[in-house]
C-alpha cells in the first residue's frame, strides 16, 4: 500500500513505516501529525485518485527531528566587472516517519 501526498509544495510517494524529509513543519519533534493532502492512494490494485484530493483519506505520521541540510553555495560573478559574492544557505527540513494510511472509502 502506498500513497502520494503534498506537502510543502512538494510531493511524495510513501508507504507505511517509510523516513522521508519534507519541507520544515512548525510541530515540534515527537509529536504525531495528519496529513490530509493525499493526491492517489493505491491498496493492492484499488487506487484512488482524488481532483485533487482523496476525500476521506490521510496519512498518519510522526515528526522524528527538525535538522537542516547541506550547506549550498551561491557564487556570483561578472566578468571585467570586479564584482564577486559568495553566499551559503542552508534549508530546514523535518525529518517523518509514516505511521499509517488510511484510504478514504
Amino acid at each position: 500500500m502506498f500513497a502520494i501526498i503534498e506537502t510543502g509544495g512538494k510531493q511524495y510517494r510513501v508507504t507505511e513505516g517509510q523516513s522521508i524529509k519534507v519541507e520544515k513543519l512548525d510541530d515540534k519533534n515527537g509529536q504525531d501529525i495528519t496529513i490530509d493532502h493525499v493526491l492517489m492512494v493505491s491498496n493492492e490494485g484499488n487506487v484512488a485518485v482524488g481532483s485533487p484530493y482523496v476525500t476521506g483519506a490521510s496519512v498518519k505520521a510522526e515528526i522524528l527531528a527538525t535538522n537542516k541540510h547541506k550547506k549550498v553555495l551561491v557564487f556570483k560573478m561578472k566578468t571585467r566587472k570586479n564584482f564577486k559574492r559568495l553566499q551559503g544557505h542552508r534549508q530546514h527540513y523535518s525529518l517523518i516517519k509514516v505511521k499509517e494510511i488510511v484510504s478514504g472509502g
